[in-house]
């Protein structure tokens, strides 16, 4: 199984893809410096697979990468980020 993240700046979300198949996505919306997850969601016939967890890492890492802070309005970010303290410097 290979998974590929990536930022799909078009449609604002973050994209997990297994096998070249969307398997799930992050919504945000940017802001000066800040980027605000709105939603999270996979699709059904992945869950239970450990990618939302890759989906949320790989979207903080890149905000991270890229200097900016998080606001996680999306419950599953939020949760995500509660549960990893090496993430809780991002949020603004």
């Amino acid at each position: 199984m290979s998974t590929e993240i990536s930022d799909n700046a078009e449609q604002s979300r973050y994209e997990i893809r297994v096998d070249g198949d969307l398997a799930g996505f992050a919504e945000y919306e940017r802001g000066e410096g800040t980027v605000v997850f709105t939603h999270t969601e996979v699709d059904f016939a992945f869950e239970g697979k450990g990618l939302g967890s890759a989906l949320a890492r790989g979207a903080l890492d890149d905000v991270r990468s890229k200097g900016f802070s998080v606001v996680p309005l999306c419950p599953f970010i939020k949760k995500w980020i509660d549960r990893h303290p090496d993430y809780h410097g991002l949020v603004r």
